[in-house]
């Protein structure tokens, strides 16, 4: 397990509560500020940010490659004139010496030995080593073909964090959150027909027990001491709600396996600053008109700003950490593990929420939702040690 994964595992755990805490914010928005496009274009417009941290990042890091080859060139050289000064061979023709030195040793008289072909396989272990360098660079994606994918799939995470905003503002962020966790069987299937992933049957185990912990959580009884004040978001829960969290949780799990299909296994064909920065810059540029067709459906309210500057704050602030900053380690999760991996590692909202709801609402859960629980942390723990079950257990 490489480093890359193990800090794929660390910022799993972060985003989990990044996401929890900022959902209970969202639809603490929505009931004073019910505009789920607006608070959507916002977060996504606001990862444009990454663009210029990841241009001036570029430009110190080929600032120091240039500094960096001057001074080897200066050591080499010092190196160089260090060992003429040191060799009784200093004042003989320096052409005549370079020619030797590139010829080859020739075989001697009185001896067998060809060191001819030691000389001769030294050259061959650096152009070894530049053609592979040479490859990497080949794989890294150029600035312009990480502006042209971040076009590509800005539609799609916009309508993925839209999808699940309405969500939000229909239904329960416990509901909600059970929902978006489905995802985790849309991942496989569309990861395996894509080619981005392959089925071992530890992998469709671990989807199934996520799911099966997944329709626990729905099936279980919750109460809380405040349910007056909650009344009115479990009597709102509704069939239009539970469908766009259900579609979110499609629209994610293809966007999922796309980004990791652009990144490469460990993320290194793209730049996951850069690529985030220009779906901001789209999303920012060219889906605000979509505001119009979602109210003239009925679908989104009339738009309005919000009515006080400590609304204005919360959203900004709400969009900062609850999507710039989460959906960046979010996609570094994706791109340093596996698309299941992060995926099911999100169900781990469940539980979390579920202790949430505990500590600020007193909830009261039922052993059905809290065994649910248990079985999406399962799930999650089998996705990640599934190679290993399959090299055990020769699946």
């Amino acid at each position: 397990m490489s480093w890359r994964y193990r800090a794929g595992l660390f910022l799993i755990g972060a985003v989990v509560v990044i996401w929890v805490t900022s959902a209970e914010v969202t639809q603490g928005i929505f009931t004073d500020y019910k505009q789920p496009f607006a608070v959507t274009y916002l977060g996504a417009s606001l990862m444009v940010v990454y663009l210029p941290i990841a241009f001036i990042k570029d430009w110190l890091c080929n600032l120091l490659k240039r500094r960096s080859p001057k001074s080897g060139k200066n050591a080499e050289t010092l190196n160089e004139s260090s060992a003429g000064l040191n060799s009784p061979l200093k004042h003989i023709g320096g052409q005549k010496i370079f020619e030797l030195e590139h010829l080859g040793t020739l075989p001697r008289k009185d001896s067998e030995t060809d060191y001819s072909v030691y000389e001769e396989g030294r050259p061959l272990v650096s152009k070894h080593r530049d053609d592979t360098d040479v490859l990497k660079q080949d794989k890294s994606l150029t600035t312009r073909e990480i502006a042209i994918y971040g076009f590509y799939i800005a539609p799609i995470w916009f309508v993925t964090e839209y999808l699940s905003n309405a969500a939000l503002a229909r239904t329960s962020v416990a509901s909600t959150t059970v929902l978006s966790s489905t995802s985790g069987l849309f991942t496989l299937f569309i990861g395996a027909f894509l080619g981005q992933d392959s089925l071992n049957v530890a992998k469709v185990v671990a989807v199934f027990v996520s799911m099966a912990g997944v329709a626990m959580t729905t099936m279980g009884k919750t109460w809380a001491t405040d349910d007056s004040k909650l009344s009115s978001l479990s009597g709102k829960r509704s069939l239009v709600g539970d469908l766009f969290g259900l579609l979110s949780a499609i629209s994610y799990g293809l966007f999922t396996v796309l980004l990791k299909k652009f990144a490469g296994e460990e993320g290194e064909r793209v730049d996951v600053q850069k690529l985030f920065g220009y779906i901001g810059l789209f999303t920012l540029v060219a889906l605000w008109w979509l505001v119009w067709p979602l109210t003239a459906l009925g679908i989104e309210p009339k738009f309005t700003i919000p009515h006080s500057a400590k609304m204005d704050e919360v959203v900004i602030a709400n969009g900062f950490v609850g999507s710039v900053l989460s959906d960046y380690f979010w996609a570094l999760c994706v791109v340093w593990t596996t698309p299941l991996v992060a995926t099911l590692g999100m169900s781990l909202t469940i539980p979390l929420a579920m202790v949430a709801d505990m500590m600020i609402h007193g909830r009261h859960y039922s052993a059905i939702y809290i065994l649910g629980s248990a079985q999406v942390f399962a799930g999650f723990v089998i996705a990640n040690l599934s190679d290993w079950f399959s090299k055990k257990l020769g699946l």
